[in-house]
Protein backbone atom coordinates (compact mmCIF):
# COMPACT_ATOMS: atom_id res chain seq x y z
CA UNK A 1 0.00 0.00 0.00
CA UNK A 2 1.38 3.40 -1.03
CA UNK A 3 2.04 5.86 1.78
CA UNK A 4 0.01 9.06 1.78
CA UNK A 5 1.57 12.18 3.29
CA UNK A 6 -0.62 14.53 5.32
CA UNK A 7 0.57 18.07 5.96
CA UNK A 8 -0.46 21.64 6.59
CA UNK A 9 0.83 24.88 5.13
CA UNK A 10 4.34 26.28 5.01
CA UNK A 11 5.53 28.00 8.19
CA UNK A 12 3.37 25.56 10.17
CA UNK A 13 1.42 26.75 13.20
CA UNK A 14 -0.07 24.62 15.97
CA UNK A 15 -3.28 23.84 14.07
CA UNK A 16 -1.34 22.83 10.94
CA UNK A 17 1.00 20.51 12.86
CA UNK A 18 -1.61 18.98 15.17
CA UNK A 19 -4.16 18.52 12.37
CA UNK A 20 -1.64 16.57 10.26
CA UNK A 21 -0.77 14.26 13.16
CA UNK A 22 -4.39 13.79 14.28
CA UNK A 23 -5.76 13.10 10.81
CA UNK A 24 -2.93 10.65 10.14
CA UNK A 25 -3.88 8.77 13.34
CA UNK A 26 -7.54 8.68 12.26
CA UNK A 27 -6.76 7.50 8.71
CA UNK A 28 -4.45 4.77 9.96
CA UNK A 29 -7.09 3.60 12.43
CA UNK A 30 -9.43 3.27 9.43
CA UNK A 31 -6.95 1.04 7.59
CA UNK A 32 -5.06 3.53 5.45
CA UNK A 33 -1.29 4.02 5.37
CA UNK A 34 -0.42 7.64 6.08
CA UNK A 35 2.34 9.69 7.66
CA UNK A 36 2.17 13.26 8.98
CA UNK A 37 4.67 15.76 7.67
CA UNK A 38 5.54 19.45 8.12
CA UNK A 39 6.70 21.89 5.44
CA UNK A 40 8.94 23.96 7.68
CA UNK A 41 10.37 24.42 11.16
CA UNK A 42 7.68 24.32 13.81
CA UNK A 43 7.32 27.22 16.23
CA UNK A 44 7.83 27.33 19.99
CA UNK A 45 4.16 26.88 20.75
CA UNK A 46 3.91 23.74 18.64
CA UNK A 47 7.07 22.34 20.24
CA UNK A 48 5.57 22.98 23.67
CA UNK A 49 2.38 21.14 22.72
CA UNK A 50 4.19 18.12 21.27
CA UNK A 51 6.49 17.86 24.28
CA UNK A 52 3.60 18.33 26.72
CA UNK A 53 1.63 15.42 25.24
CA UNK A 54 4.64 13.26 24.38
CA UNK A 55 4.19 13.23 20.60
CA UNK A 56 7.10 12.98 18.16
CA UNK A 57 7.64 15.91 15.84
CA UNK A 58 6.68 15.05 12.23
CA UNK A 59 9.45 14.77 9.68
CA UNK A 60 10.12 17.59 7.24
CA UNK A 61 8.77 17.25 3.69
CA UNK A 62 10.80 19.20 1.16
CA UNK A 63 8.63 18.60 -1.90
CA UNK A 64 6.42 16.06 -3.65
CA UNK A 65 7.98 16.33 -7.08
CA UNK A 66 8.12 13.11 -9.09
CA UNK A 67 11.47 11.36 -8.75
CA UNK A 68 12.95 8.88 -11.18
CA UNK A 69 12.31 6.09 -8.68
CA UNK A 70 8.59 6.76 -9.26
CA UNK A 71 8.98 6.27 -13.01
CA UNK A 72 8.39 2.88 -14.62
CA UNK A 73 11.97 2.39 -15.75
CA UNK A 74 13.58 -0.96 -16.75
CA UNK A 75 14.42 -2.31 -13.29
CA UNK A 76 17.18 -4.94 -13.15
CA UNK A 77 18.24 -4.42 -16.76
CA UNK A 78 22.04 -4.85 -16.73
CA UNK A 79 24.73 -7.46 -17.34
CA UNK A 80 28.04 -8.07 -15.62
CA UNK A 81 31.27 -7.28 -17.45
CA UNK A 82 32.07 -10.99 -17.22
CA UNK A 83 29.18 -11.77 -19.59
CA UNK A 84 30.08 -12.66 -23.16
CA UNK A 85 29.45 -10.44 -26.14
CA UNK A 86 26.95 -13.06 -27.30
CA UNK A 87 25.12 -12.79 -23.96
CA UNK A 88 24.87 -9.05 -24.42
CA UNK A 89 23.54 -9.30 -27.96
CA UNK A 90 21.00 -11.97 -26.99
CA UNK A 91 19.89 -9.94 -23.94
CA UNK A 92 19.46 -6.74 -25.95
CA UNK A 93 17.41 -8.50 -28.63
CA UNK A 94 15.30 -10.46 -26.14
CA UNK A 95 14.38 -7.36 -24.13
CA UNK A 96 13.99 -5.13 -27.19
CA UNK A 97 16.67 -2.71 -26.02
CA UNK A 98 18.99 -0.38 -27.85
CA UNK A 99 21.56 -0.27 -25.02
CA UNK A 100 22.42 -2.02 -21.77
CA UNK A 101 24.39 -1.04 -18.63
CA UNK A 102 27.48 -3.14 -17.96
CA UNK A 103 28.42 -3.52 -14.28
CA UNK A 104 31.06 -5.16 -12.12
CA UNK A 105 30.48 -7.79 -9.43
CA UNK A 106 29.27 -5.06 -7.04
CA UNK A 107 26.81 -3.59 -9.55
CA UNK A 108 29.00 -0.51 -10.06
CA UNK A 109 28.59 0.90 -13.53
CA UNK A 110 31.40 0.14 -15.98
CA UNK A 111 29.84 1.16 -19.27
CA UNK A 112 26.71 1.62 -21.31
CA UNK A 113 27.02 -0.41 -24.50
CA UNK A 114 24.75 -0.33 -27.53
CA UNK A 115 24.11 -2.90 -30.21
CA UNK A 116 25.32 -0.34 -32.76
CA UNK A 117 28.66 -0.02 -30.97
CA UNK A 118 29.13 -3.79 -30.91
CA UNK A 119 28.44 -4.01 -34.63
CA UNK A 120 30.82 -1.16 -35.44
CA UNK A 121 33.61 -2.75 -33.41
CA UNK A 122 33.32 -6.01 -35.31
CA UNK A 123 33.28 -4.22 -38.63
CA UNK A 124 36.24 -1.99 -37.76
CA UNK A 125 38.60 -4.60 -36.38
CA UNK A 126 39.29 -8.30 -36.62
CA UNK A 127 39.37 -10.41 -33.50
CA UNK A 128 42.79 -11.95 -32.94
CA UNK A 129 42.67 -12.34 -29.17
CA UNK A 130 40.45 -14.31 -26.85
CA UNK A 131 39.58 -13.37 -23.27
CA UNK A 132 36.84 -15.61 -21.97
CA UNK A 133 36.12 -18.81 -20.06
CA UNK A 134 35.33 -22.41 -20.93
CA UNK A 135 31.58 -22.20 -20.33
CA UNK A 136 31.15 -19.12 -22.49
CA UNK A 137 33.05 -20.87 -25.29
CA UNK A 138 30.78 -23.92 -25.11
CA UNK A 139 27.74 -21.63 -25.23
CA UNK A 140 28.97 -19.44 -28.11
CA UNK A 141 30.09 -22.42 -30.23
CA UNK A 142 27.27 -24.75 -29.25
CA UNK A 143 30.25 -26.95 -28.62
CA UNK A 144 31.09 -30.18 -26.82
CA UNK A 145 33.67 -30.67 -24.11
CA UNK A 146 36.52 -33.02 -25.05
CA UNK A 147 39.05 -32.11 -22.35
CA UNK A 148 38.96 -29.41 -19.72
CA UNK A 149 42.03 -28.29 -17.81
CA UNK A 150 41.65 -24.49 -17.72
CA UNK A 151 38.63 -22.33 -16.97
CA UNK A 152 39.99 -18.96 -18.10
CA UNK A 153 41.63 -18.16 -21.45
CA UNK A 154 43.55 -15.04 -22.37
CA UNK A 155 45.74 -15.25 -25.42
CA UNK A 156 46.13 -15.10 -29.19
CA UNK A 157 43.43 -16.59 -31.39
CA UNK A 158 44.84 -18.48 -34.41
CA UNK A 159 43.30 -20.44 -37.26
CA UNK A 160 45.26 -23.50 -38.37
CA UNK A 161 44.62 -22.87 -42.04
CA UNK A 162 48.25 -22.81 -43.15
CA UNK A 163 49.92 -25.75 -44.87
CA UNK A 164 51.28 -28.12 -42.28
CA UNK A 165 54.95 -27.34 -42.90
CA UNK A 166 54.37 -23.61 -42.97
CA UNK A 167 52.39 -23.66 -39.73
CA UNK A 168 54.91 -25.78 -37.87
CA UNK A 169 57.92 -23.85 -39.18
CA UNK A 170 56.66 -20.26 -38.98
CA UNK A 171 54.04 -20.07 -36.21
CA UNK A 172 55.68 -19.74 -32.82
CA UNK A 173 53.14 -21.02 -30.30
CA UNK A 174 53.01 -20.33 -26.57
CA UNK A 175 51.03 -21.74 -23.67
CA UNK A 176 48.33 -19.00 -23.84
CA UNK A 177 47.43 -19.50 -27.50
CA UNK A 178 44.06 -20.74 -28.76
CA UNK A 179 43.97 -22.52 -32.14
CA UNK A 180 40.95 -23.25 -34.33
CA UNK A 181 41.61 -26.28 -36.51
CA UNK A 182 39.95 -29.13 -38.34
CA UNK A 183 40.99 -32.72 -39.19
CA UNK A 184 44.76 -32.17 -39.53
CA UNK A 185 46.67 -34.87 -37.67
CA UNK A 186 50.24 -33.55 -38.07
CA UNK A 187 49.34 -29.98 -37.06
CA UNK A 188 47.20 -31.19 -34.16
CA UNK A 189 50.04 -33.32 -32.84
CA UNK A 190 52.43 -30.37 -33.15
CA UNK A 191 50.01 -28.07 -31.33
CA UNK A 192 49.41 -30.56 -28.53
CA UNK A 193 53.14 -31.01 -28.05
CA UNK A 194 53.47 -27.21 -27.68
CA UNK A 195 51.09 -27.42 -24.69
CA UNK A 196 48.94 -24.50 -25.80
CA UNK A 197 45.95 -23.31 -23.81
CA UNK A 198 43.02 -24.45 -25.96
CA UNK A 199 42.18 -26.23 -29.22
CA UNK A 200 38.81 -25.67 -30.91
CA UNK A 201 37.97 -28.43 -33.38
CA UNK A 202 35.64 -27.58 -36.28
CA UNK A 203 32.94 -29.64 -38.06
CA UNK A 204 32.31 -31.87 -35.02
CA UNK A 205 35.79 -33.37 -35.41
CA UNK A 206 37.12 -35.23 -32.38
CA UNK A 207 40.52 -36.55 -31.37
CA UNK A 208 41.63 -40.13 -31.92
CA UNK A 209 42.93 -42.08 -28.97
CA UNK A 210 46.55 -41.10 -29.58
CA UNK A 211 45.85 -37.38 -29.80
CA UNK A 212 43.38 -37.49 -26.90
CA UNK A 213 46.00 -39.17 -24.75
CA UNK A 214 48.52 -36.47 -25.71
CA UNK A 215 46.00 -33.71 -24.89
CA UNK A 216 45.44 -35.19 -21.43
CA UNK A 217 49.15 -35.70 -20.85
CA UNK A 218 49.98 -32.07 -21.74
CA UNK A 219 46.79 -30.69 -20.13
CA UNK A 220 45.48 -29.01 -23.26
CA UNK A 221 41.78 -28.10 -23.16
CA UNK A 222 39.81 -29.16 -26.24
CA UNK A 223 36.33 -28.22 -27.48
CA UNK A 224 34.59 -29.58 -30.57
CA UNK A 225 32.32 -27.22 -32.56
CA UNK A 226 29.72 -28.26 -35.16
CA UNK A 227 30.59 -25.14 -37.23
CA UNK A 228 33.03 -24.87 -40.09
CA UNK A 229 36.21 -22.83 -39.70
CA UNK A 230 34.78 -19.53 -40.96
CA UNK A 231 31.72 -19.64 -38.74
CA UNK A 232 33.69 -20.93 -35.79
CA UNK A 233 35.98 -17.90 -36.05
CA UNK A 234 32.96 -15.58 -36.03
CA UNK A 235 31.20 -17.38 -33.21
CA UNK A 236 34.25 -17.69 -30.98
CA UNK A 237 34.75 -13.92 -31.10
CA UNK A 238 31.35 -13.54 -29.47
CA UNK A 239 32.52 -15.59 -26.48
CA UNK A 240 34.89 -12.80 -25.40
CA UNK A 241 34.01 -11.02 -22.19
CA UNK A 242 32.08 -7.88 -22.99
CA UNK A 243 34.58 -5.90 -20.90
CA UNK A 244 37.12 -6.43 -23.70
CA UNK A 245 35.18 -4.15 -26.07
CA UNK A 246 33.86 -1.45 -23.73
CA UNK A 247 34.39 1.97 -25.27
CA UNK A 248 32.07 4.21 -23.22
CA UNK A 249 33.48 3.76 -19.73
CA UNK A 250 32.14 7.07 -18.37
CA UNK A 251 28.50 6.99 -19.43
CA UNK A 252 26.00 9.66 -18.38
CA UNK A 253 24.13 8.26 -15.39
CA UNK A 254 21.16 9.40 -13.31
CA UNK A 255 20.06 8.66 -9.77
CA UNK A 256 16.75 7.31 -8.49
CA UNK A 257 16.21 10.42 -6.34
CA UNK A 258 16.74 12.82 -9.25
CA UNK A 259 13.63 14.77 -10.20
CA UNK A 260 11.84 13.82 -13.39
CA UNK A 261 11.64 17.43 -14.56
CA UNK A 262 15.41 17.84 -14.15
CA UNK A 263 16.01 14.57 -16.00
CA UNK A 264 13.88 15.67 -18.96
CA UNK A 265 15.75 18.98 -19.20
CA UNK A 266 19.11 17.20 -19.01
CA UNK A 267 18.23 14.79 -21.82
CA UNK A 268 17.33 17.69 -24.09
CA UNK A 269 20.88 18.98 -23.74
CA UNK A 270 22.69 15.65 -23.91
CA UNK A 271 20.58 14.01 -26.59
CA UNK A 272 21.03 10.43 -25.40
CA UNK A 273 18.16 7.94 -25.30
CA UNK A 274 19.33 5.57 -22.54
CA UNK A 275 20.73 6.20 -19.06
CA UNK A 276 21.83 3.78 -16.33
CA UNK A 277 19.95 4.63 -13.11
CA UNK A 278 21.82 4.33 -9.81
CA UNK A 279 21.04 4.45 -6.10
CA UNK A 280 22.87 6.59 -3.54
CA UNK A 281 25.48 3.81 -3.16
CA UNK A 282 26.24 4.14 -6.89
CA UNK A 283 24.82 0.66 -7.50
CA UNK A 284 23.09 0.21 -10.82
CA UNK A 285 19.34 -0.39 -10.57
CA UNK A 286 18.52 -0.66 -14.25
CA UNK A 287 17.98 1.41 -17.37
CA UNK A 288 15.78 4.43 -17.96
CA UNK A 289 14.77 5.38 -21.50
CA UNK A 290 13.74 8.90 -22.44
CA UNK A 291 10.80 7.56 -24.44
CA UNK A 292 9.38 5.66 -21.45
CA UNK A 293 9.21 8.33 -18.72
CA UNK A 294 5.55 9.21 -19.27
CA UNK A 295 4.37 6.44 -16.95
CA UNK A 296 5.04 7.35 -13.32
CA UNK A 297 3.49 7.08 -9.88
CA UNK A 298 2.44 10.32 -8.21
CA UNK A 299 2.84 10.91 -4.48
CA UNK A 300 -0.52 10.71 -2.68
CA UNK A 301 -1.14 13.67 -0.39
CA UNK A 302 -3.84 15.11 1.89
CA UNK A 303 -3.87 18.81 2.73
CA UNK A 304 -4.99 20.19 6.08
CA UNK A 305 -5.42 23.80 7.22
CA UNK A 306 -4.84 25.27 3.75
CA UNK A 307 -5.95 25.09 0.14
CA UNK A 308 -3.74 27.72 -1.53
CA UNK A 309 -0.98 26.77 -3.96
CA UNK A 310 1.31 29.47 -2.58
CA UNK A 311 1.00 28.01 0.93
CA UNK A 312 1.50 24.38 0.01
CA UNK A 313 4.35 22.04 -0.76
CA UNK A 314 6.69 22.46 -3.72
CA UNK A 315 5.77 20.24 -6.66
CA UNK A 316 2.11 19.94 -5.66
CA UNK A 317 1.16 20.07 -9.34
CA UNK A 318 2.98 16.73 -9.76
CA UNK A 319 1.20 15.06 -6.80
CA UNK A 320 -2.09 13.24 -6.41
CA UNK A 321 -4.30 15.22 -4.00
CA UNK A 322 -6.72 12.81 -2.33
CA UNK A 323 -8.40 15.10 0.16
CA UNK A 324 -8.45 18.61 1.62
CA UNK A 325 -9.68 19.50 5.12
CA UNK A 326 -9.67 23.20 5.87
CA UNK A 327 -11.45 26.10 7.54
CA UNK A 328 -10.21 28.96 5.34
CA UNK A 329 -11.64 30.62 2.24
CA UNK A 330 -11.29 28.67 -1.02
CA UNK A 331 -7.99 29.20 -2.80
CA UNK A 332 -6.61 28.30 -6.22
CA UNK A 333 -5.80 24.59 -5.91
CA UNK A 334 -7.46 22.56 -8.64
CA UNK A 335 -7.55 18.79 -9.24
CA UNK A 336 -8.10 16.64 -12.32
CA UNK A 337 -10.53 14.31 -10.57
CA UNK A 338 -13.13 14.73 -7.81
CA UNK A 339 -11.71 14.55 -4.28
CA UNK A 340 -12.99 14.59 -0.72
CA UNK A 341 -13.14 18.25 0.31
CA UNK A 342 -14.24 19.12 3.84
CA UNK A 343 -14.47 22.85 4.51
CA UNK A 344 -16.36 24.37 7.44
CA UNK A 345 -16.68 27.94 8.79
CA UNK A 346 -15.11 27.13 12.15
CA UNK A 347 -12.16 28.53 14.03
CA UNK A 348 -9.82 25.57 13.64
CA UNK A 349 -9.14 22.58 11.39
CA UNK A 350 -9.02 20.30 14.42
CA UNK A 351 -12.65 21.15 15.18
CA UNK A 352 -13.51 19.49 11.86
CA UNK A 353 -11.29 16.53 12.76
CA UNK A 354 -13.13 16.16 16.08
CA UNK A 355 -16.36 15.68 14.09
CA UNK A 356 -14.60 13.14 11.82
CA UNK A 357 -13.53 11.05 14.83
CA UNK A 358 -17.14 11.01 16.03
CA UNK A 359 -18.55 10.21 12.59
CA UNK A 360 -16.18 7.27 12.16
CA UNK A 361 -16.69 6.08 15.76
CA UNK A 362 -12.93 6.13 16.44
CA UNK A 363 -11.97 6.71 20.07
CA UNK A 364 -9.73 9.73 20.57
CA UNK A 365 -6.64 8.78 22.61
CA UNK A 366 -5.13 11.07 25.26
CA UNK A 367 -2.27 12.46 23.15
CA UNK A 368 -4.39 13.13 20.04
CA UNK A 369 -7.05 14.80 22.19
CA UNK A 370 -4.35 17.01 23.68
CA UNK A 371 -3.08 18.01 20.25
CA UNK A 372 -6.53 18.85 18.92
CA UNK A 373 -7.41 20.84 22.07
CA UNK A 374 -4.17 22.79 21.74
CA UNK A 375 -4.86 23.58 18.09
CA UNK A 376 -8.35 24.87 18.83
CA UNK A 377 -7.16 27.06 21.71
CA UNK A 378 -4.29 28.39 19.59
CA UNK A 379 -6.35 29.23 16.50
CA UNK A 380 -9.23 30.79 18.48
CA UNK A 381 -7.00 32.63 20.98
CA UNK A 382 -8.40 30.71 23.96
CA UNK A 383 -11.89 30.79 22.44
CA UNK A 384 -11.85 34.62 22.37
CA UNK A 385 -11.31 35.16 18.63
CA UNK A 386 -14.16 36.36 16.36
CA UNK A 387 -13.63 33.14 14.42
CA UNK A 388 -14.76 30.93 17.29
CA UNK A 389 -18.03 29.00 16.85
CA UNK A 390 -20.21 26.84 19.05
CA UNK A 391 -18.62 23.82 17.39
CA UNK A 392 -15.14 25.01 18.44
CA UNK A 393 -16.30 25.52 22.02
CA UNK A 394 -18.00 22.11 22.18
CA UNK A 395 -14.99 20.30 20.75
CA UNK A 396 -12.58 22.14 23.06
CA UNK A 397 -14.50 21.33 26.23
CA UNK A 398 -14.98 17.67 25.27
CA UNK A 399 -11.29 17.28 24.42
CA UNK A 400 -10.32 19.03 27.67
CA UNK A 401 -12.29 16.38 29.55
CA UNK A 402 -10.29 13.61 27.86
CA UNK A 403 -6.94 15.13 28.84
CA UNK A 404 -8.08 16.47 32.22
CA UNK A 405 -6.96 20.05 31.62
CA UNK A 406 -8.54 23.38 32.48
CA UNK A 407 -8.92 25.28 29.22
CA UNK A 408 -7.87 28.70 30.52
CA UNK A 409 -5.00 27.46 32.70
CA UNK A 410 -3.51 25.16 30.05
CA UNK A 411 -4.20 27.60 27.21
CA UNK A 412 -2.40 30.46 28.97
CA UNK A 413 0.65 28.26 29.64
CA UNK A 414 0.69 27.17 26.01
CA UNK A 415 0.43 30.70 24.61
CA UNK A 416 3.03 32.04 27.04
CA UNK A 417 5.47 29.25 26.12
CA UNK A 418 5.05 29.97 22.44
CA UNK A 419 4.91 33.76 22.51
CA UNK A 420 8.37 34.58 23.83
CA UNK A 421 10.56 36.25 21.21
CA UNK A 422 13.69 36.43 23.35
CA UNK A 423 16.82 35.63 21.28
CA UNK A 424 14.76 35.31 18.08
CA UNK A 425 15.95 37.06 14.90
CA UNK A 426 13.73 39.32 12.80
CA UNK A 427 13.35 36.53 10.20
CA UNK A 428 12.53 33.93 12.87
CA UNK A 429 9.76 36.11 14.28
CA UNK A 430 8.41 37.23 10.92
CA UNK A 431 8.31 33.85 9.20
CA UNK A 432 6.96 31.74 12.04
CA UNK A 433 3.42 32.45 10.79
CA UNK A 434 3.57 34.19 7.44
CA UNK A 435 1.10 33.65 4.61
CA UNK A 436 0.74 35.18 1.17
CA UNK A 437 -2.40 35.71 -0.90
CA UNK A 438 -3.09 36.60 -4.52
CA UNK A 439 -5.73 39.31 -5.05
CA UNK A 440 -6.13 40.05 -8.74
CA UNK A 441 -2.70 41.14 -9.95
CA UNK A 442 -1.56 42.07 -6.45
CA UNK A 443 0.18 39.87 -3.86
CA UNK A 444 -0.51 40.39 -0.18
CA UNK A 445 1.66 39.07 2.64
CA UNK A 446 0.47 38.84 6.25
CA UNK A 447 2.57 37.71 9.20
CA UNK A 448 0.98 37.38 12.61
CA UNK A 449 2.85 37.00 15.87
CA UNK A 450 1.03 36.29 19.09
CA UNK A 451 3.15 37.52 21.99
CA UNK A 452 2.93 39.13 25.38
CA UNK A 453 6.35 40.77 24.85
CA UNK A 454 5.60 43.69 22.53
CA UNK A 455 7.62 46.03 24.72
CA UNK A 456 10.70 43.89 24.05
CA UNK A 457 10.15 44.32 20.29
CA UNK A 458 9.88 48.10 20.20
CA UNK A 459 13.60 48.78 19.86
CA UNK A 460 13.70 46.47 16.85
CA UNK A 461 10.64 47.90 15.04
CA UNK A 462 12.79 49.70 12.41
CA UNK A 463 14.40 46.36 11.52
CA UNK A 464 10.98 44.78 10.99
CA UNK A 465 9.90 47.71 8.81
CA UNK A 466 13.08 47.30 6.73
CA UNK A 467 12.17 43.62 6.31
CA UNK A 468 8.70 44.56 5.05
CA UNK A 469 10.07 47.22 2.67
CA UNK A 470 12.59 44.78 1.22
CA UNK A 471 9.87 42.22 0.56
CA UNK A 472 7.73 44.90 -1.07
CA UNK A 473 10.51 45.55 -3.60
CA UNK A 474 9.78 42.09 -4.96
CA UNK A 475 6.37 40.68 -5.77
CA UNK A 476 4.41 42.08 -2.83
CA UNK A 477 2.27 45.20 -3.01
CA UNK A 478 1.38 44.99 0.68
CA UNK A 479 3.31 43.23 3.45
CA UNK A 480 2.16 43.51 7.05
CA UNK A 481 3.15 42.20 10.46
CA UNK A 482 0.44 42.05 13.12
CA UNK A 483 1.72 41.62 16.67
CA UNK A 484 -1.26 40.28 18.59
CA UNK A 485 -1.61 40.62 22.36
CA UNK A 486 -4.50 38.43 23.50
CA UNK A 487 -4.47 39.96 26.98
CA UNK A 488 -5.13 43.42 25.48
CA UNK A 489 -7.41 41.90 22.80
CA UNK A 490 -5.80 43.73 19.91
CA UNK A 491 -2.83 43.91 17.55
CA UNK A 492 0.04 46.28 16.77
CA UNK A 493 0.47 46.70 13.02
CA UNK A 494 3.66 47.16 10.97
CA UNK A 495 3.56 47.66 7.19
CA UNK A 496 5.75 48.43 4.19
CA UNK A 497 5.99 52.19 3.84
CA UNK A 498 4.41 52.34 0.38
CA UNK A 499 1.28 50.56 1.67
CA UNK A 500 0.46 53.09 4.36
CA UNK A 501 -2.66 54.44 2.61
CA UNK A 502 -3.96 50.94 1.88
CA UNK A 503 -3.64 49.93 5.54
CA UNK A 504 -5.24 53.23 6.67
CA UNK A 505 -8.18 52.69 4.35
CA UNK A 506 -8.53 49.03 5.33
CA UNK A 507 -8.88 49.75 9.05
CA UNK A 508 -10.27 53.32 8.91
CA UNK A 509 -7.25 54.90 10.58
CA UNK A 510 -6.04 58.48 10.18
CA UNK A 511 -2.33 59.32 10.44
CA UNK A 512 -1.23 55.70 10.77
CA UNK A 513 2.21 55.08 12.25
CA UNK A 514 4.33 51.96 12.49
CA UNK A 515 3.39 49.95 15.57
CA UNK A 516 -0.11 51.46 15.82
CA UNK A 517 -2.38 49.46 18.17
CA UNK A 518 -5.73 48.39 16.70
CA UNK A 519 -8.14 47.30 19.40
CA UNK A 520 -10.27 44.16 18.92
CA UNK A 521 -8.21 43.06 15.90
CA UNK A 522 -7.01 39.51 16.61
CA UNK A 523 -8.11 37.25 13.74
CA UNK A 524 -6.17 37.13 10.50
CA UNK A 525 -8.88 35.11 8.77
CA UNK A 526 -11.92 37.19 9.75
CA UNK A 527 -10.46 40.65 10.40
CA UNK A 528 -6.97 41.29 9.04
CA UNK A 529 -7.22 39.52 5.67
CA UNK A 530 -10.79 40.49 4.58
CA UNK A 531 -10.22 44.23 5.16
CA UNK A 532 -6.97 44.30 3.20
CA UNK A 533 -8.46 42.17 0.42
CA UNK A 534 -11.45 44.52 0.07
CA UNK A 535 -9.18 47.53 -0.29
CA UNK A 536 -6.93 45.87 -2.84
CA UNK A 537 -9.91 44.65 -4.87
CA UNK A 538 -11.35 48.19 -4.98
CA UNK A 539 -8.02 49.51 -6.25
CA UNK A 540 -7.48 46.82 -8.88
Amino acid sequence: MTTTYIFGHRNPDTDSVCAAISLSYLKNALGFKTKPRVLGHINKESKFVLNYFGVKEPEYLNNVKVKLKNVSYRKGIMLKESASIKDVIDYILKNKLTAIPIVDENKKIKSLITLKEIAMLFVAQSTNTLTTNYNLLIEALNGKEITRFKEEFNGRLLAGSYQSETFMEEVDLNENDVVIIGDRYRVLKYILEKKISLIVLTNNFTLNDELLSLAKKNKVSVISSPLDTYNTCNAIALSNYVKTILVNQNPSVVYENDYLTDFVEMTKKQGFSNYPILNKKNECLGLIKVTEVGNYEKQNIILVDHNELSQSVLGIDEANILEIIDHHHLGAIGTNVPINFRSMPVGCTCTILYDLFLENKIEIPFSIAGLMLSAILSDTLLLQSPTVTKKDELAAYQLAKIVGEDINDYGYRMIKAGSSIVNMSVDDVFYQDFKSYKIGNATLGISQVITLDFENMQESLPLYVDKLNNLAKGDYEVVTLFITDIMKNGSYVLYNTSAKEIVEESYNINDLTEGYFIANLVSRKKQMLPSLMDTLEKRS
